[in-house]
């Protein structure tokens, strides 16, 4: 694990983070000492600050979104006016400049049109199953994308199960592989994805790589791009680091999506990095979850993979010469879907609700983080005190020290409540999933936290009346086995110093 450990070390640090984060720091104390030249008039200035920061209250105020994110903005403007509102308007509301979400929408706009919407598979489940039908019908409307049977899915978990399985279905590739990840790191995982890469390029198979390019930061050698592309791989970066106070710097792309000759999808918890495999130990066991899609559904996952790519490289993608019209013959529904900053729809963490909302009998939950607004906390409650058995299951080794005991401060509310939260005691808990009343289930990118919820695009897919329901049910209730209960007693035995550190960081919840 040494030698492991002194090969991460040995990438170099990316020179362009240094200049950008150099870059920043010489901007902003520029216009500290330029606020401190003009201290004679201080009092004009003080005004004028002032009236800047009631300005932007009252615009915070007056906008779409979250309350509990809105107060924390308006109490950091009104505190500190000059440095809020300089942090509200490169950090605050998940905003996106007009001429990006104009471009990105036009790119997703033109994919999503060419998927078409199966009205036999609504009204079927509609006929079958009238309250789940109601989940799929909000999914297309608010991301677009249409409901699909002839589909199947396949849960796999942990890492080690899913990375055969992956590495099989790109060998398996004669028309062209679409890889799209938050993370790609240089290691074992990807020398053993890559090493089948370079060999389908040499067979003509088209071969394109996009990843982002924060998510990737350290984990790369200086030439891993130009090394792909000398093997005949297209390579897209997902809006590059750059010395700017550009606020799309903090909307980062968290989908994981392989589509493979438009005949399979992957999606889940994983990036490509040797941890998610456990070829690396970061936070003790690392457990993640995968699905792998094969049939119509495979579509949406394609539109999805198209629109970034024409989004980040300005080329664009014939999608209709890349669909395959294979059915796959399976009972039940999947509806994938796709979230992000552009709007004020959003689905990814609507699909939660309306699970919790909808459940009759139990709603079991596995999420990394569990950083939550008063409208998704009352949510939880609200089902359990229904009777529903929510349970939750989080990291016991966290892998982010300042998170985890902000995931901590929102077990009070909920337990009180009556909803039981299980620690994974081996490590980290990566998966991000819901299963509800062995009928429904949801699987992707999606965290429990603010960053997913309002900043990054995400992805996920949607499952009902299918037997991989049953599969993540059963792979919950295996990691229970594994996992601590956590109770209120538990909770308030905690030193003092724990206790308020959880109080003081969950201020800061919306950051995070």
């Amino acid at each position: 694990m040494k030698n492991k450990l002194k090969q991460k070390r040995g990438i170099p640090f990316p020179t362009h983070i240094v200049f950008s984060a150099v870059s920043l720091i010489v901007q902003i104390v520029f216009f500290i000492v330029m606020m401190m030249g003009l201290s004679e008039h201080y009092f004009f200035l003080n005004t004028l600050c002032m009236i800047l920061a009631i300005i932007m209250v009252f615009y915070i105020t007056n906008s779409s979104g979250k309350s509990s994110y809105k107060i924390l903005w308006i109490i950091f403007i009104l505190a500190v006016p000059i440095f809020g509102v300089t942090a509200y308007m490169l950090l605050g509301g998940g905003r996106v400049f007009p001429h990006v979400k104009r471009k990105m929408q036009k790119c997703e706009g033109k994919y999503i049109k060419q998927l078409s919407r199966d009205t036999e598979a609504h009204e079927t489940l509609r006929y079958s199953d009238g309250l789940h039908s109601r989940q799929a019908d909000y999914l297309t409307l608010e991301s677009g994308f249409p409901l699909y049977k002839n589909s199947s899915c396949e849960f796999l978990a942990p890492g080690e199960e899913f990375f055969p399985r992956f590495l099989d279905e790109l060998r398996m590739a004669q028309k062209y592989i679409f890889i799209e990840f938050f993370i790609i790191a240089e290691g074992k995982m990807w020398s053993a994805v890559c090493e089948i890469l370079e060999q389908k390029a040499r067979e003509g198979v088209e071969v394109k790589v996009l990843f982002d390019d924060f998510g990737s930061i350290k984990r790369q050698h200086k030439n891993f791009i130009k090394s792909l592309r000398r093997r005949g791989i297209e390579v897209a970066v997902f809006n590059k680091i750059r010395p700017s106070m550009d606020i799309f710097m903090n909307n980062r792309n968290h989908r994981k999506i392989a589509v493979i000759d438009g005949k399979v999808a992957v999606t889940g918890g994983l990036n490509l990095a040797d941890e998610y495999i456990n070829q690396l130990e970061r936070f003790g066991y690392w457990m993640d979850c995968a699905v792998i899609i094969k049939g119509d559904a495979v579509k949406s996952f394609l539109a999805m993979f198209c629109s970034t790519w024409e989004f980040t490289t300005g080329k664009a993608i014939d999608m209709r010469a890349h669909i395959s019209e294979e059915k796959v013959l399976e009972k039940g529904f999947l509806l994938p879907y796709a979230d992000g900053p552009l709007d004020n729809k959003n689905p990814a963490e609507g699909i939660y609700m309306q699970i919790l909302n909808s459940a009759q009998r139990y709603v079991y939950i596995a999420t990394p983080y569990l950083i939550i607004d008063n409208s998704m906390k009352e949510c939880l409650r609200l089902a359990a005190k229904s009777g529903i058995d929510v349970r939750i299951i989080t990291p016991h080794i966290p892998d982010k020290w300042y998170v985890h005991p902000v995931t901590q401060y929102n077990y009070y509310d909920l337990l009180e409540a009556g909803v039981k939260i299980y620690e994974y005691t081996p490590g980290f808990i990566h998966s991000k999933f819901f299963v509800s009343d062995d009928s429904v289930a949801t699987v992707g990118t999606v965290n429990m936290d603010y960053r997913s919820f309002i900043f990054h695009f995400e992805c996920g897919v949607w499952i009902c009346d299918n037997k991989t329901v049953y599969d993540i049910k059963e792979h919950f209730n295996t990691l229970l086995l594994q996992c601590e209960q956590i109770t209120v007693k538990k909770l308030k035995k905690s030193p003092w110093y724990v206790r308020l550190k959880r109080a003081v960081l969950h201020l800061f919840a919306p950051f995070m």
